[in-house]
């Protein structure tokens, strides 16, 4: 089950069946949006059938049996679960957190220029640590260390029976091209006779020319798969390809240098389970995550997989509330807009309609407002799109809505903001850069059924104000992050700071549900609250930390400030 059959690519199957056989008459406006909203509706004549191994929201509620509860919510779970932790207690697949170690990288940059110019925190964190895990420097040395642990550890090993491969996951086109390159390099200086191919999409520009992946395999894209079982190649080095559907049995280590969280981890590093006779265990080597994140990721997937409750419709007439009084469109151009498109128009007559749209959007809203329009509008089609399917009732007006704003979203201009971190890279150098292997753990995922929450109905939008500061303060704190940290255990502190204490803060359901339900305010009340939890746990294994978090005034404040930031962050990608 894709995630497409929670919204219009369902829609259109159901449609298509429901018009099956129907005879052709003339029928109004009124009859057209009536037949529009029932065709998305599951047809009771007709047996629908999901199956994942993933289930998100969306698909428990379509598919999933109801489970009325005592309090009145309802819940929603698998008609039949082959679980992950039965198939890999019964061997059709391996466990793949089973031998996992995070590498964790320190570094100092420098200031090159004599004055002190101010950037915008926030961002300019962000560019720095994206300059310094995408300098040649860096990636060559990790990709030493990738080539090393592969023939040290997997070839020497024998692992596969010596036909084991490896995957490189990178964040992003460039960084692939920066690893395929440097992997390449590092083989040939090493001697080996071993190869790297690369997979990503479409053309790049990389050192001033235009490259391709079947320009740089000097095969064309379709043949990697069939390549990469075949010697000499044994690195498979990826840019957001085959990391979800991709069945490879001799693939046996991933080396990770890409932020994942929640499905996305699952069905990444699910790329190893594949079951061989000669593979008997495999191995994640992580750059960017810890522990705790896989973690949390998987267990939503170990066992049975509920749906907590089902999708509030009521928030859909909050959404319609809120967009109507923005009065960027009237009914009036809505119906207008909408008997037109179902009439055939084309869109010289269907644009002007939206132009005053837009119009209206730019001239009587704010920035603030503008944002605050264009969410709500994506979380009301969002919503719709799913929760049409399932409800038992029609709302014509919604059904209305949506089609319009369908069309007007993409016409409307988001405010433009400026970069107050540009210019910063022109200001800094990299001073020293190493990485660091952690232990090498057992991922134990809790035994019991995960339980997800249903579909997320809020919309809005909101602009943060910049918070500006001198480049010497901004290197200052990111220094003492990465690199110069003046604890006992400087190495166990950065990594509690920038990776365990927000991972542990974003999976808080507290704060995850203030994120998506609430206001900026009441994010902040919950992650402190979630922070200060998290802390108490912290106390048993450093106390260290934690008595500078409880006793510093300044360090606290300071910490709980880039653990917001950094959990936010988290929030939003997952």
């Amino acid at each position: 089950a894709h995630s497409s059959q929670g919204g219009r690519t369902g829609a259109a199957m159901a449609q298509a069946l429901s018009e099956a056989g129907a005879e052709e008459e003339e029928e109004t406006f009124e009859d057209h949006i009536n037949r529009l909203m029932e065709s998305r509706k599951l047809l009771p004549n007709a047996s629908y059938f999901a199956f994942t191994a993933t289930p998100k929201n969306k698909t428990l509620e379509i598919f999933g049996a109801p489970n009325p509860q005592a309090d009145g919510k309802v819940r929603h779970h698998a008609f039949h679960s082959y679980t992950m932790k039965q198939a890999i207690q019964e061997g059709f697949i391996l466990d793949v957190l089973a031998h996992y170690m995070p590498v964790q990288s320190y570094y100092k940059l420098a200031k090159t220029v004599e004055e002190d110019p101010e950037f915008d925190v926030k961002k300019a964190q962000k560019k720095l640590r994206r300059f310094v895990e995408s300098s040649d420097h860096a990636i060559g040395l990790k990709a030493q260390i990738m080539v090393d642990h592969f023939h040290d550890q997997v070839l020497a090993q024998n692992k596969i029976g010596g036909q084991a491969r490896a995957m490189v996951v990178t964040n992003g086109i460039e960084r692939a091209i920066q690893y395929y390159h440097a992997i390449r390099d590092y083989l040939q200086e090493r001697k080996s006779r071993y190869r790297a191919l690369v997979a990503f999409s479409g053309e790049h520009e990389f050192g001033g020319e235009k490259v391709t992946e079947a320009s740089l395999n000097g095969f064309p894209s379709a043949q990697i798969a069939g390549q990469f079982q075949e010697d000499p190649y044994r690195f498979l080095v990826c840019a957001d390809k085959f990391q979800t559907g991709y069945d490879e049995p001799l693939l046996h280590t991933m080396y990770v240098d890409k932020t994942l969280s929640s499905i996305k981890a699952v069905q990444t590093l699910s790329r190893l389970n594949r079951a061989h006779p000669k593979k008997h265990d495999v191995f994640v080597l992580d750059f960017l995550n810890d522990a705790d994140t896989i973690s949390d990721a998987f267990a939503d997937y170990y066992r049975a997989t509920i749906l907590a409750d089902e999708t509030d419709p009521n928030k859909l007439h909050d959404l319609q509330t809120s967009l109507d009084r923005a009065q960027v469109y009237s009914d009036e151009q809505i119906d207008d807009f909408v008997a037109r498109y179902l009439s055939g128009a084309q869109r010289d007559q269907l644009d002007p309609i939206l132009d005053e749209c837009v119009a209206a959007y730019k001239t009587d809203l704010d920035e603030d407002g503008q944002v605050e329009f264009k969410g709500n509008a994506k979380g009301f089609v969002r919503t719709y799109a799913f929760l049409s399917s399932v409800l038992p009732y029609n709302d014509a007006d919604w059904e209305k809505r949506s089609i319009f704003l369908n069309f007007l979203i993409p016409k409307l201009p988001a405010p433009e903001e400026e970069d107050l971190s540009k210019g910063i890279l022109d200001a800094i150098d990299l001073d020293s850069y190493r990485v660091e292997k952690q232990a090498m753990q057992q991922i134990l995922l809790p035994d019991e059924d995960a339980a997800v929450d249903p579909v997320p109905t809020a919309g809005g939008g909101h602009r943060t104000e910049p918070e500006l500061d001198r480049l010497s303060n901004i290197l200052k704190t990111f220094n003492d992050l990465f690199g110069d940290i003046t604890w006992e255990d400087a190495d166990r502190v950065g990594e509690l700071i920038t990776k365990t204490i927000p991972s542990r803060v974003a999976a808080d359901a507290a704060f995850k549900n203030a994120r998506q339900n609430s206001d900026a305010a009441n994010s902040r009340i919950e992650h402190d609250k979630a922070l200060l939890r998290v802390m108490t746990n912290v106390m048993k294994d450093d106390t260290e930390l934690f008595k500078q978090f409880m006793d510093n005034e300044g360090f606290k404040r300071w910490m709980t400030d880039r653990v917001f930031e950094l959990a936010c962050e988290q929030a939003s990608e997952q």
